[in-house]
């Protein structure tokens, strides 16, 4: 058996879960004081990266994001605090689900902002694709989340295969 085709033991979501804080800083932030998106969005990528890469304690490259909404501005000044856990593994890919909350630093009140999904792969040395251990899911809410991740993925890869034949036709 190669390496890229060991399984490792698998490993609770718990393992995997970061929590990440930012603060708003006027270089974030745009005319109106509220955080760019595109920031936000690398915030997201980070904090899903550690996360993947707790999970399978190998370097991870990001292979795509969820569409991402934001449902609150975040604004200068407060608290960013993002989320972030492996809903499931899958051979070489793992899926991270990322909560983005915003803390207004004088009243401590929590706003939900945006959620996000991100495919990870798991590369060795030479970026090859290698296996990455399986999800132990424990609670029902991380149960719910690895059938979700599954659903998700059924989704992402019809969508890359009609994309593919588009792109050929």
């Amino acid at each position: 058996m190669s390496v890229t085709e060991q399984m490792a033991p698998g490993k609770p979501v718990s393992a995997s879960q970061v929590e990440m804080v930012q603060v708003v800083l006027p270089s974030d932030t745009n005319p109106l004081g509220n955080v760019f998106g595109g920031t936000v969005m690398g915030w997201i990528d980070l904090c899903a990266a550690v996360a993947a890469q707790r999970h399978c304690r190998q370097i991870v490259v990001t292979a795509s994001m969820d569409a991402l909404s934001f449902l609150a501005p975040i604004r200068l000044g407060y608290t960013v605090i993002l989320r972030a856990q492996v809903n499931r593994a899958f051979h070489t890919s793992l899926e991270v689900g990322v909560q983005v909350e915003a803390e207004n630093p004088l009243t401590g009140e929590l706003e939900h902002c945006c959620s996000a999904f991100l495919t990870f792969v798991a590369i060795d040395a030479a970026g090859h694709p290698i296996a990455v251990p399986p999800v132990i899911a424990q609670t029902s809410q991380e149960h719910e989340r690895y059938e979700e991740a599954g659903l998700r993925r059924e989704d992402r890869l019809k969508w890359r295969h009609r994309k593919k034949q588009a792109s050929q036709g």
